[in-house]
């Protein structure tokens, strides 16, 4: 059977140091290695048993980082394992095919948003005009697709959020918080609709998928079977999706243990294409 396994990175594959969430004392902890460098400086970490099962992982089957972040930000990001054949950038706008943005999905992304949502300037101007300056740390846009701040979390007003929230819905536009960040994206650029093009030029049956933010919701319902760690918004919202298994372990624990089960269920589909003479899955682009 052929199979693509996509997965969110920031707080649910990597870890920054402040999103590790280590529990257990320092003498105990897991050996980490680091996966990314910005400005001289360690920014993301795996842990080293994670790095293996990724590794093997991308021996394995297709796999397919799948972030919001720019294609400047996830380039910093170097995994074990071969370059994915395949990446998916600014929340489903960047279709990655060997490190080069594919025109045809860019081309279908820019009519879905022109027709569906409101403009990035009218967002962007609304988020500026009421954003408070006592909690607003940096304001930035993303590819030309999505806005986000950057903020003091403790003197973000949860009504803000809120009521942000209910002004962009109606215009086509979702908000999350992740961290620091917040995030409006609109709602037609979507990483489950880019994994879904991949799954299509490559004839996959099945699709595996993590995440941990609202962001990923749509990911992980695009898939045949799923992982979200024990933090993040859809574990504060108690999401669920037909296929999905919650795990308790939270921070890069957590990676760790999505990492061992995209291993273990590739292995597992490996050996029953192999006992029922299927042979090993051979990807094919269309």
């Amino acid at each position: 059977m052929t199979m693509i396994v996509a997965s969110d990175l920031d707080r649910t594959l990597i870890y920054s140091a402040a999103a590790l969430g280590l529990t257990v004392p320092d003498a105990a902890a897991p050996r980490l290695l680091c996966v990314e460098v910005y400005e001289g400086k360690p920014l993301s970490y795996v842990t080293e048993t994670a790095a293996g099962l990724l590794d093997e992982l991308g021996r394995a089957t297709l796999f397919v980082p799948t972030t919001t972040r720019t294609r400047e930000q996830y380039g910093r990001i170097h995994l074990p394992g071969p370059a994915p054949r395949f990446a998916i950038c600014a929340n489903g706008g960047h279709l990655l095919v060997d490190g080069v943005s594919d025109p045809d999905w860019q081309a279908t992304v820019a009519r879905g948003l022109a027709a569906e949502c409101a403009s990035l300037d009218e967002v962007r101007a609304h988020l500026v005009r009421t954003a408070d300056p006592a909690w607003l740390l940096k304001e930035r846009v993303a590819e030309d697709l999505f806005a986000y701040l950057v903020v003091d979390r403790a003197l973000l007003p949860e009504a803000w959020v809120a009521e942000l929230a209910d002004w962009a819905g109606p215009r086509g536009w979702t908000v999350s918080l992740q961290g620091r960040k917040l995030y409006a994206v609109p709602k037609p650029l979507t990483k489950g609709a880019a994994v879904r093009e991949v799954a299509r030029r490559t004839g996959a049956e099945e699709i595996l998928a993590a995440g941990d933010s609202l962001l990923d919701a749509d990911l992980l319902l695009a898939a045949d079977r799923s992982w979200r760690p024990g933090h993040g918004e859809l574990a504060d919202m108690e999401f669920t999706a037909p296929g999905l298994t919650v795990l308790r372990e939270r921070g890069v624990a957590a990676g760790e243990e999505i990492a061992r089960a995209f291993l273990g269920a590739v292995s597992l589909s490996a050996c029953l294409d192999t006992s029922t003479g299927a042979g090993p899955a051979v990807t094919h682009l269309k």
